[in-house]
């Protein structure tokens, strides 16, 4: 199996599909609203100008980039809970800053839920800054936390 983040192809994309479901059930009944992993589809994750990475074959862990007018996002990063705390995460975002660097974007950013604190950890440790706090259309307390790490 290679550690080496590589472009999913669309015959990966189900088994992504999949990985994300998996890695991101554990959020479900702890954040509020529910996640959009529930609305997401195999054609969300090949819609065009996104990049879908994997590490594993079958995939281990992912990540969704979707170029933005001045950034990289990052989406869906996702580690199937049997290969946490190997490095993956870390891997798939310094392929995260090759790319954004590659396509001329000055930094990467992601979004975290409030209630997923050891996600907020992570990312600090990670390089990440913290840039903004958000609410959800119909909510009046926050629920998202904004991240970014220049390129």
């Amino acid at each position: 199996m290679t550690e080496t983040p590589y472009r999913a192809t669309d015959s990966d994309l189900s088994a992504v599909l999949h990985l994300i479901r998996t890695a991101f059930a554990g959020m479900d009944g702890r954040i509020d609203p529910p996640s959009s992993v529930h609305r997401l589809t195999r054609a969300d994750l090949a819609l065009p100008g996104r990049e879908v990475w994997v590490i594993g074959q079958p995939p281990l862990a992912c990540m969704v980039l979707t170029p933005r007018a001045d950034t990289l996002y990052l989406g869906k990063l996702a580690v199937v809970p049997a290969a946490q705390r190997r490095g993956h995460a870390r891997r798939l975002i310094a392929q995260a800053l090759m790319r954004a660097a590659a396509l001329g974007h000055p930094s990467v950013t992601l979004q975290t839920r409030v209630e997923l604190t050891e996600n907020h950890a992570a990312f600090t440790r990670l390089g990440f800054e913290e840039i903004a706090r958000t609410a959800h259309a119909g909510f009046d307390r926050l629920t998202t936390i904004t991240y970014r790490r220049t390129v």
